[in-house]
């Protein structure tokens, strides 16, 4: 598929990931506009004549963000790409499914991948997938943000894409009080390779293919955000280990750590679905400040022995 330059991009949200974004599309020649709830700008004025529209917005922001937009008249044809990673408290569903009902006629695009924001924004090589039920949609993105420093490979599983890149944020802060305690490096390669099958589980439990999380949005985003202190979830998680409250980690963390929420959330499902989520149900505990970050660690090293690929049900 060809596509021109001088298309026009709307990007939704101007923190670090927003504008690594739009400067990628920039770079690629595309007309880039940038909306956020504390501009001037009209919303309508800056979706005007619009390829895409990308919301990078946090989890928090996507409901009212909808909103705002279901006010306008969109044109069927106007593609929808989400770059949010979280799970809404409140429906438990996840910001491509939330704006899919909101507009059933549009199509809509997961864009999620081991995509660090501070190191895209300098420019440094990255990969990530763009997803949707809508191939040509998928593939009309990956042309615009396509470039010689951001490779974008398509799939057809967005939901696997999407959980992929929200479901490791909970494992991040696993990673973080694992490095912070100095575990070592057997103590993280067990704990990351542990954490891949009860990702699957989950995912697959809720029908995404079991497949897209070898990919680049499950294990390379799993990899990347849990071996850097670039990712707010892996900080939660360190600062943890050093004995600081949760709300002192969330006051002088830059950004939002969406990992906390989705930590939550994702209990709640599991909870409701009966999936095993050992990992996930001790960085809970841990949050809540039910438990410290040794005796986190501990739970998990006493579980009951079993084979090792007993739970893969892929």
């Amino acid at each position: 598929m060809n596509i021109s330059s001088n298309q026009i991009v709307t990007i939704l949200g101007t923190g670090v990931w927003g504008s690594a974004l739009g400067k990628i599309a920039q770079s690629n020649q595309h007309q880039v506009r940038f909306w956020s709830h504390r501009g001037s700008a009209t919303l309508e004025s800056l979706i005007a004549d619009a390829a895409i529209i990308v919301s990078a917005v946090s989890m928090k922001g996507v409901i009212p963000t909808i909103n705002k937009l279901q006010q306008l008249d969109l044109p069927p044809n106007l593609i929808l790409v989400t770059a949010t990673k979280g799970l809404d408290p409140e429906t438990t569903r996840t910001p491509s499914q939330i704006w899919q009902a909101a507009f059933p006629h549009n199509p809509v695009v997961v864009l999620s991948g081991p995509n660090l924001s501070k190191e895209i924004a300098k420019g440094l090589p990255a990969a990530t997938v763009v997803a949707s039920n809508d191939l040509t949609a998928a593939e009309k993105v990956q042309e615009i943000f396509a470039s010689d420093t951001f490779r974008v490979y398509v799939n057809e599983d967005p939901i696997g894409t999407e959980l992929g890149g929200t479901l490791k944020n909970v494992i991040a802060i696993a990673s973080g009080v694992c490095d912070g305690m100095q575990l070592g490096t057997n103590a993280k390669a067990a704990l990351l390779t542990r954490a891949l099958p009860e990702m699957i589980r989950i995912g697959t439990h809720l029908g995404a293919s079991g497949e897209t999380f070898f990919g680049l949005s499950g294990l390379g985003d799993l990899i990347a955000t849990c071996d850097s202190s670039l990712s707010r979830n892996y900080q939660v998680g360190y600062g943890l280990s050093e004995g600081k409250t949760l709300e002192q980690i969330l006051a002088e963390l830059e950004g939002t750590a969406e990992g906390v929420n989705t930590t939550n959330v994702l209990i709640k499902i599991a909870d409701l679905e009966a999936i095993a989520v050992p990992i996930a149900r001790q960085v809970h505990r841990l949050l809540r400040g039910k438990i410290s970050p040794e005796e986190a660690i501990q739970a998990l090293m006493d579980r009951d022995l079993k084979p090792e690929f007993c739970d893969l049900d892929f």
